[in-house]
């Protein structure tokens, strides 16, 4: 993702003001919202071409980043999770840690353990599940991790 290009935050409030606080301290006020791991997901609108920032609960898998585009339970796929599936390029923002990285839906047969693993994080995913008409997705990033923190060489132990 290029750097100078313009990054726009989620529209909802309570997100854009949660990514303003996470950006401005370096991810020291942020990471950690209501006890939840959080990052900052930067992914490429698929019909605009423009950067767009959410910020996300993770888990991890390993080396892997974990993400569920659960959108609350809605009907639909959140925005963010559409805009990888068509460019799974994207940046992650770890507390003050950028990567790089390229996201992939799980595969149907890795997802019930990695379902567990979100679930053991938030377990509202599984009422999420329950009232959606749809299939909710959890997503991984594979791609290896380039100028990568100390900390999560190793499995991030900032959690």
């Amino acid at each position: 993702m290029a750097s100078e290009e313009t990054i726009f935050d989620s529209p909802k409030g309570w997100v854009r003001s949660h990514i303003r606080e996470y950006l401005e301290s370096a991810g020291k006020k942020g990471h950690r919202w209501r006890g939840l791991p959080t990052l900052l997901l930067t992914t490429r609108g698929r019909k605009s071409g423009m950067l767009r920032r959410t910020a996300l609960i993770y888990g991890r898998d390993g080396n892997n980043y974990l993400l569920v585009a659960s959108n609350g339970g809605a009907p639909s796929h959140p925005f963010w999770y559409l805009n990888l599936v068509e460019n799974p390029e994207v940046e992650l923002q770890v507390g003050a840690d950028k990567v790089a990285a390229r996201a992939r839906t799980a595969a149907p047969e890795e997802k019930p353990r990695l379902w567990r693993l979100m679930t053991n994080i938030f377990p509202h995913y599984d009422t999420y599940q329950a009232k959606a008409d749809r299939d909710i997705p959890v997503l991984s990033r594979t791609a290896p991790i380039r100028n990568q923190c100390a900390h999560c060489r190793d499995g991030c132990r900032r959690q």
